[in-house]
């Protein structure tokens, strides 16, 4: 069963959202990010999954493109490397900005991407990134993105303290 972050559901039986990312969520490039921690207990895929899961949901309740939103999610953080150990190269910035960059030219090598999808990945770190989006949407995944972050690392330290909790009790 695949859920997102605070919710009971299971992804796989939201029919309207697997038909916009049937194609990316099984791919072995998306799958690859399982490999990376990302934030505080989730991986890179999980953190990937929840925000395109609620980039959907929102755009789709906005009457926004849910589909172009929902793909670009997957892909918003698609980097191979851990973002803690990262060395900056020649003329990089801070990770922060950097990897929206990289997210793209992956995305853009491995998957066909539209402009609005490319606009969601490259912009998804604004305003800590120079470029002001230019879509609605790529608003969208910059609040959807902070707010599964969040949701993210708080589930993750209430797991633990339940966990405490039972073992001292």
């Amino acid at each position: 069963m695949l859920k997102a972050v605070l919710s009971k559901k299971n992804i796989l039986e939201c029919d309207d959202y697997i038909a916009c990312v049937s194609d990316l969520i099984e791919d072995e490039n998306i799958l690859r990010l399982r490999e990376f921690s990302h934030h505080i207990g989730t991986t890179r895929y999980q953190h990937s999954l929840n925000v395109s899961y609620y980039n959907f949901l929102l755009c789709r309740f906005l009457n926004l493109d849910a589909k172009s939103a929902a793909r670009a999610g997957l892909m918003h953080d698609l980097f191979f490397y851990d973002r803690r150990k990262h060395e900056k190269g020649v003329g990089e910035s801070s990770h922060i900005s950097e990897h929206p960059k990289i997210a793209f030219f992956n995305a853009s090598e491995m998957f066909s991407i539209n402009e609005l999808e490319g606009d969601i990945i490259a912009n998804h770190m604004w305003p800590a990134t120079a470029h002001l989006p230019r879509h609605k949407e790529a608003f969208v995944i910059t609040f959807v993105d902070k707010f599964c972050a969040v949701a993210e690392v708080a589930s993750s330290v209430r797991l633990k303290l339940k966990r405490s909790k039972k073992h001292k009790g």
